[in-house]
């Protein structure tokens, strides 16, 4: 059975900001809850089953929060309060849901001279982001997508820019995924720029390249392959090792002790795509069953339903896991 309710707003400038431009934000909603939004005067009138329009008095409570306390927002801000957080807490009581949306505010990334504001886009991905900001070492193993790389370096160029870490080390194995190193055009640096090019994408989509330029002319972002953190010790970093299921075991023991004074590391990796020889052998695995009962230590988990890059890509995921299963 259909509801409706309407929301009168008598600050034109709040009503506004919640509706985005051309009543973007709106739209995004609309789609979210399956049903139906008008907005005309001073009024946002929404009309669907009674579920989504109880989902709908929270969302928009959030916003009027999120904008009154200096928050803009974002088409990003509105599919966080549209994830599955939310989701979860729906039928809960007003306290709960004040208290989720808090939740979801407080794990926002803030990058100062960043592009833009980081949210997460579901409830793993707000734990991932609580994780890193409170441990010094952390895992975060997912599918392709769930923002695994994509949050970690966001939260580290936070750490960096916020003068709370004097350098960024990025790294990651290179291993080959059905092409031959040795056939790729170039010397050693132009085969291994590949590999690492995921990492200055997402950085790219982050800051603005002139930021990027003078960190590198300063040394403080340094991006290489895992194979020359042997015989470093990293004191007082922000390091972040990427696509760690291609480690081997010796690999990720070399790695986590670099692992100096002062110094925080966040370990992705997607336990889908090993390229190893043997799956066996991967390193990630491995450190996954070993140190699980260091209580130190955070383990954050993300799945099909955390995928954030594209939602088709939700899709294509579940369909090839159905194949497997």
């Amino acid at each position: 059975m259909e509801e409706e309710i309407t929301i009168a707003f008598d600050d034109r400038e709040l009503l506004s900001e919640i509706c985005g431009a051309n009543d973007g934000n709106l739209k995004i909603i609309e789609n979210s809850l399956g049903g139906y939004i008008s907005a005309r005067g001073n009024e946002i009138r929404f009309k669907g089953d009674s579920k989504a329009v109880s989902r709908f008095r929270i969302m928009i409570d959030n916003l009027i929060t999120a904008v009154k306390n200096g928050d803009e927002p974002s088409p990003d801000y509105i599919r966080t309060l549209a994830g599955d957080f939310i989701q979860e807490h729906q039928e809960n009581d007003q306290e709960e849901n004040d208290k989720s949306g808090a939740f979801f505010r407080d794990s926002m990334i803030q990058i100062p001279h960043g592009i833009r504001r980081v949210f997460p886009r579901s409830k793993n991905q707000a734990l991932y982001i609580q994780g890193m900001r409170t441990y010094e070492i952390c895992f975060c193993v997912g599918p392709a997508g769930t923002g695994k790389t994509y949050l970690a370096i966001a939260h580290a160029l936070q750490m960096l820019l916020s003068k709370k870490m004097r350098k960024l080390v990025l790294t990651r194995p290179v291993v080959e995924a059905g092409e031959n190193l040795g056939f790729l055009p170039g010397d050693l640096a132009q085969k291994i720029d590949p590999y690492l090019k995921p990492l200055y994408d997402a950085m790219e989509s982050l800051i603005p390249f002139d930021v990027i330029n003078r960190m590198e002319e300063t040394r403080s972002i340094e991006i290489a392959p895992l194979a020359y953190m042997r015989g470093r010790s990293l004191n007082d970093c922000m390091v972040i090792l990427d696509e760690a299921q291609n480690t081997t075991k010796e690999q990720m023991k070399m790695f986590l002790t670099r692992i100096g004074a002062g110094t925080r590391a966040v370990i992705t990796g997607d336990s889908t795509q090993i390229d190893l020889p043997r799956k066996s052998d991967s390193g990630l695995l491995h450190a996954l069953e070993i140190l699980r009962g260091i209580e130190e230590l955070n383990f954050s988990f993300l799945h099909t339903c955390d995928v954030a890059r594209n939602p088709l890509i939700k899709k294509i995921i579940q369909a090839y896991n159905e194949r497997e299963t």
